[in-house]
């Protein structure tokens, strides 16, 4: 994910506390509930440990921008928290929905469940099955947790209700946006550019960029225009984002990627990149060497090559500077004060770093 630079030190230390906070309350529900629901929500938990934390670091970010750098209250970090574990439960529904097991090189929950049932005698697909549910059933269990942590915060009531509405248009978009992937991935028909860049941005941008900006900015006493401002700068940098992501799926390193170097191509996924590739008139010579591109290193290299070679790597490229011009663009942020600004400024330059 993203690093950021312009958020006091403190705030680091906020986020973490105010989301092992959560865990441990969760935890502690679960004692009291028995063996089974105190290994689902131990695993719920390990899944919500560890990395950068950047959503609700934007929360904190952006509150201090709005506010003159007031204090972080109990409930601006709650607030934070609720968008760490909504991050998370999405994951763990995502990892289900491309049938991964793995994740930073550890098993995951699916795949956590899916050994222990092996080792107590399942079939692999009793076992699958399993591991499936119980990611699922955890992914379920953060996503309330998520929810009551933002409708819980000691915030004005008008307050309140705004950050409901910015939670449910976060899940629903992101929803949305994520069965409109699957859909380009499953269905016969070949899905049009403009239909999988909209799907790109809806499955991320509003709940990784667009929404905590905003929460944190309404918790900071931003007016309607500022929010606006944020929500549409949101959109663009978080498509911005995950059309980077599509090109390290397919060109990046292992230690950009975390994985093996074209894996986008060896799983046959229908990104922007591919979109923008069925473009070219080589496109059925294309589309036969990305077919191949599972018989190892060799044949992703020729894969590589071959959707370069149509032009479609630099449309991404060039759409990627678009979009992050247009998120800085006076004219856009005209109604942000200036440490608001630099937040974005700072997101743009860390996508722009990460393009491969």
């Amino acid at each position: 994910m993203l690093a950021l630079t312009n958020l006091p030190a403190l705030a680091g230390d906020a986020v973490d506390e105010a989301v092992e906070s959560a865990l441990r309350r969760l935890s502690e529900r679960a004692e009291r509930h028995g063996p089974g629901a105190a290994r689902i929500v131990r695993a719920a938990c390990e899944a919500a440990r560890g990395g950068k934390r950047f959503r609700p670091r934007l929360v904190l970010a952006s509150f201090q921008a709005f506010s003159d750098g007031a204090p972080f209250t109990s409930a601006v970090t709650d607030v934070a928290a609720g968008f760490e574990l909504l991050h998370t439960a999405f994951v763990l529904h995502d990892d289900v929905i491309d049938r991964d097991v793995e994740r930073r090189g550890l098993p995951n929950v699916s795949g956590l469940f899916r050994e222990r049932a092996r080792e107590a005698g399942a079939d692999p697909d009793r076992a699958a099955q399993l591991g499936e549910a119980a990611a699922i059933l955890a992914g379920d269990i953060l996503l309330h947790e998520a929810t009551r942590l933002i409708a819980g915060a000691e915030v004005l009531q008008g307050q309140r209700h705004r950050l409901l509405d910015l939670l449910d248009e976060a899940i629903l978009v992101s929803a949305t946006g994520e069965l409109a992937d699957v859909e380009h991935a499953t269905l016969p028909d070949e899905a049009a550019a403009d239909a999988v860049l909209a799907a790109t941005r809806d499955k991320t941008a509003l709940y990784s960029f667009s929404a905590p900006l905003r929460a944190g900015a309404l918790l900071g006493g931003a007016p309607d225009d500022a929010l606006e401002a944020l929500a549409k700068t949101g959109r663009l940098l978080g498509l911005a984002f995950q059309l980077v992501d599509d090109l390290i799926g397919a060109f990046g390193t292992t230690q950009q990627a975390g994985r093996e170097p074209g894996a986008d191509l060896r799983e046959g996924k229908q990104t922007a990149l591919i979109a923008f590739a069925r473009q070219d008139d080589s496109w059925p010579e294309v589309r036969a060497a990305v077919a191949l591109a599972g018989n190892g290193p060799a044949a992703v290299r020729v894969a590589q090559a071959a959707v370069e070679a149509t032009g479609a790597r630099s449309v991404v490229r060039a759409l990627i500077d678009d979009n992050l011009q247009a998120a800085q663009d006076p004219s856009t942020t005209a109604a942000l004060p200036a440490a608001a600004r630099d937040i974005l400024d700072d997101i743009a330059v860390s996508i722009r770093k990460r393009i491969p």
